[in-house]
């Protein structure tokens, strides 16, 4: 692969946002062994806060947190540090959402799962050319079982009303909704 990866630099601070707690210990753990001085935050209020008191010219940020949006980290980062590069992560791939990132200012857009190694290329990939395609994409019944879940959500967790926006019968969305996501 002929991926131009730019240098680290002297700063190597990086700010992870992200409210699934393991997920964020373990790429803080992949993220330092790449030489990355990481700090973590678990809600959109600690992002906000570390963003202003202490910008970093790394981060990857969850779009979905618990307390609101993480694009308002991103929001606050780009104001404080034009510069920084910033990944926002999500489980809901969308192409509404990734527009929207990339306005407010995220250099690149990774659906979850994504590996520490994704993040990595995607953090110090050159901007002037096209990223190289992922290492491990979802397959696409995991896609669809994810747009699946977005719908649901956005629905309130009403299967009917669910069903009816994805034109599928309410008994066939109640087993996709039973099973395990896959892989």
């Amino acid at each position: 692969m002929n991926m131009e990866i730019l240098d680290l630099g002297e700063d190597k601070s990086l700010l992870l946002v992200d409210d699934d707690e393991a997920f964020l210990r373990r790429l803080a753990k992949a993220m330092e062994k790449r030489g990355f001085n990481v700090e973590m935050a678990g809600s959109v209020a600690a992002g906000k806060a570390i963003a202003t008191g202490r910008p970093p010219a790394y981060a990857v940020v969850d779009l979905r947190l618990e307390d609101g949006n993480g694009l308002d980290v991103v929001e606050v980062l780009r104001e404080r540090r034009p510069e920084s590069r910033i990944v926002v992560l999500t489980g809901y791939g969308a192409i509404a959402t990734a527009v929207a990132a990339v306005k407010i200012g995220a250099t690149d857009y990774l659906a979850k799962p994504a590996d520490a190694l994704d993040v990595t290329n995607a953090l110090l990939a050159r901007t002037d050319g096209l990223p190289p395609p992922p290492e491990n994409p979802m397959s696409a019944d995991r896609v669809r079982w994810e747009h699946i879940q977005r719908v649901y959500e956005l629905c309130d967790r009403n299967v009917s009303e669910t069903a009816r926006r994805l034109s599928m019968h309410r008994r066939t969305l109640q087993r996709i909704l039973a099973k395990r996501s896959p892989r």
